[in-house]
């Protein structure tokens, strides 16, 4: 695996809270991580890959549920929720219900000359009161969302791991060297995006920590 070439790959931007406003989920003072790739393959053959279960379970993990809009869906392991807007083959929004917090992903695809085209996904989630956020900060969302942008690239083939969510994978000597740099690749972000660089450098490491193993 080319590391750098994987992290390089992937644009990340984390943004601040939009305290005083209601977002299109009617939920106030909301941070946000977002991801974006450019994949080689048409925007049809890329939504039927984030969009349907047969593929979903080869790139991400497998699901359950009514895969349309006001449809639940539930991923093995992880989160669930509800899917809120669909505009195929360019937008689902949905929410991400998972350890008793809710919070809301939007998904945005856009063709690129030569059978390309761009993913972005974008997490936004509530702060107050999180414990979880004051320990990690944004880095812990946006690393998930690497090992899940890799994955997509192996389904796509265009390198990446066997399986982004790959335990055996991210236990190695390779993943923990992908997950590490993953995390060095976000302070920038999370700096821009208000935090202290001190704070920003020390929730990251706690992150890294998380993933890697290295925290127990």
């Amino acid at each position: 695996m080319d590391i750098r070439r994987e992290i390089d790959a992937t644009e990340r931007v984390v943004g601040g809270p939009t305290a005083g406003t209601t977002d299109l989920h009617g939920v106030t003072d909301l941070h946000s991580v977002t991801v974006a790739r450019t994949y080689p393959t048409d925007v049809d053959d890329l939504w039927e890959a984030c969009t349907t279960a047969d593929r979903l379970a080869r790139w991400l993990l497998p699901v359950e549920g009514d895969l349309r809009e006001g449809g639940r869906y539930q991923l093995e392991g992880q989160a669930g929720g509800t899917i809120l807007a669909c505009r195929a083959p360019y937008a689902f929004d949905a929410t991400w219900e998972y350890g008793g917090e809710t919070s809301w992903i939007e998904v945005r695809l856009h063709p690129e000359a030569d059978d390309r085209s761009r993913l972005e996904l974008t997490h936004r989630y509530r702060i107050a009161d999180d414990h979880h956020w004051l320990r990690y900060g944004p880095a812990a969302t946006g690393v998930g969302w690497d090992l899940a942008m890799v994955g997509l690239a192996h389904h796509l083939g265009d390198g990446g791991t066997p399986h982004g969510e790959s335990d055996d994978w991210a236990s190695s000597a390779e993943g923990r060297a992908f997950l590490a740099a993953a995390g060095e690749a976000w302070l920038a972000p999370i700096v821009a995006g208000g935090l202290d660089p001190d704070d920003a450098r020390a929730r990251t490491d706690r992150t890294v920590a998380f993933f890697t193993g290295a925290a127990h």
